[in-house]
């Protein structure tokens, strides 16, 4: 039923509620009581106005505290559950309660890289992030990231081993930070550019503190590779799958220096990373008529990938959506559970986590 009368409402009239109800002010009343009025309001907005401003304070004291913690803490929160549920198929709302920074410490990065096994799988998955990845990474990811790379950083430095990967690793991220900083006003990097200039200064002194290392010579009195015949020091060669390694083994002895020149060895290594069609497209031949494998092996290092492998990788369930490290159990429901769960590389980790 429309209304037709004037609308109690209506500007120019005041009500009032009352015990005996609601009434109407007069003009005069109205009139006499403007100064009252008004100085009940200029006292109750400045009530406001003080109150809005204590919570205001109050709340930028509290994060400037907890930014300050943040900030300090090296130590992540560690779940008892080391897995992460992840479903592709979600939407971006469902999806942002699983993105890197979650599966940093829900996969307890900086636990793995104290592992041998898995040392490597990280360190790769790092140096992907570092030149893809970046500027999608939140806040909290971030500081998971680079608080892994200082563990990582550590752990080299400690143990005087795999240097040379994780030289390689701050010197991509170096770069690619000196890319995208430049484009800060373009918003590219989440985050204040002086976090990130501090952060490049970090990662220069982490490479500083490597070019100085000085790896001791063990002091062991058993017997070592050089006393085992020479086709026992051929089987341990043939298990190591970077032709980098062979030519820094190489330069310890003579004696290494000539089983590491093995046209066998070069060979096998170009054979188990490279395919029959990428050899081909790539040959060299000496004066002698003989195939160079080990300027072909490095020829095609620099022209397609060489092929991965970790002594441990991530595993992902495809019947409960569930990512973890294979030595550790998660709730599946599945009858028979190993043909649900596949390896996941680095790359294959990274694009479960975009939408």
């Amino acid at each position: 039923m429309p209304f037709l009368g004037q609308d109690w409402r209506s500007p120019g009239q005041s009500w009032v509620k009352t015990e005996e109800g609601w009434k109407n002010f007069s003009s005069d009343d109205k009139n006499s009581n403007d100064s009252d009025v008004s100085y009940c309001k200029t006292e109750d907005e400045c009530f406001q106005e003080n109150l809005l401003l204590a919570i205001t304070y109050d709340m930028a004291a509290k994060k400037r505290r907890k930014d300050f913690m943040n900030n300090n803490a090296k130590i992540p929160y560690f779940h008892k559950e080391k897995w992460i549920y992840v479903h592709k198929g979600s939407t971006k709302e469902r999806h942002g309660y699983c993105t890197l920074g979650e599966a940093f410490n829900r996969l307890d990065f900086c636990s793995a890289i104290k592992d041998s096994r898995r040392f490597n799988y990280v360190v790769r998955l790092l140096e992907l992030i570092a030149k893809s990845q970046l500027p999608s990474l939140s806040g909290v990811a971030q500081k998971n990231y680079m608080n892994i790379l200082e563990r990582v950083v550590q752990k080299v430095l400690d143990d005087q081993q795999n240097v040379r990967p994780i030289k390689e690793l701050l010197q991509t991220l170096y770069v690619s930070l000196c890319g995208l900083v430049q484009d800060m006003g373009k918003s590219v990097l989440v985050g204040n550019i002086n976090c990130w200039v501090h952060r490049m200064e970090n990662i220069l002194q982490w490479q500083q503190q490597l070019d100085n290392i000085q790896i001791n010579r063990p002091v062991s009195k058993g017997m070592t590779l050089t006393d085992l015949p020479a086709s026992l020091q051929l089987n341990i060669m043939e298990r190591l799958s970077d032709g980098r390694d062979l030519v820094s083994l190489g330069q310890v002895t003579p004696d290494l220096g000539q089983l590491t020149e093995d046209r066998l060895l070069w060979k096998r290594l170009c054979q188990y990373h490279f395919t029959d069609r990428q050899i081909r497209k790539r040959l060299m031949v000496s004066d002698k008529g003989q195939l160079e494998w080990k300027k072909m092996y490095f020829k095609l290092c620099r022209c397609y990938p060489v092929r991965e492998q970790y002594s441990e990788t991530l595993h992902f369930c495809t019947h409960c959506h569930i990512l973890f490290w294979k030595d550790t159990n998660h709730p599946c429901t599945a009858n028979n559970t190993e043909s649900c769960c596949k390896p996941v590389s680095p790359q294959g980790f990274i694009n479960l986590f975009k939408f």
